[in-house]
């Protein structure tokens, strides 16, 4: 079971916040059999940089060349060009299972969300 996470930017505070608390549960996450990754239109280099800062190990995948391509794609490209917080769940076969998007791109989406999805969607 793959969760993107999709966040607007690199180094905000909400986003910031986000996967740091992901990161808290990270454990339990992948014991659930979920591997996450953040996913935001930064490049490779931000990306790499944000991750140092915050000191966690979700993967990043940049959405940066062409820019916003997979968020298009997942319908999470917000209008001004940056990912919308989003979260998507696939399962093995890459099929879409469960997706949330917050109300605004300043709502924190709970880890409770993610936990529950695992407990109720079939992957």
């Amino acid at each position: 079971t793959t969760l993107l996470v999709f966040y607007p930017n690199a180094f905000s505070d909400v986003c910031s916040d986000q996967l740091s608390l992901y990161q808290e549960v990270l454990d339990e996450l992948e014991a659930s059999g979920a591997t996450l990754y953040g996913v935001s239109c930064d490049s490779v280099w931000a990306q790499q940089a944000f991750r140092e800062k915050l000191g966690i190990s979700i993967e990043q995948l940049s959405d940066f060349e062409p820019k916003g391509e997979a968020c298009r794609a997942f319908g999470v490209l917000h209008p001004g060009g940056f990912p919308e917080r989003a979260l998507v769940m696939t399962g093995p076969d890459g099929v879409v299972r469960w997706s949330h998007q917050a109300d605004t791109p300043g709502d924190l989406p709970g880890a409770n969300l993610i936990f529950d999805a695992l407990d109720t969607v079939e992957v």
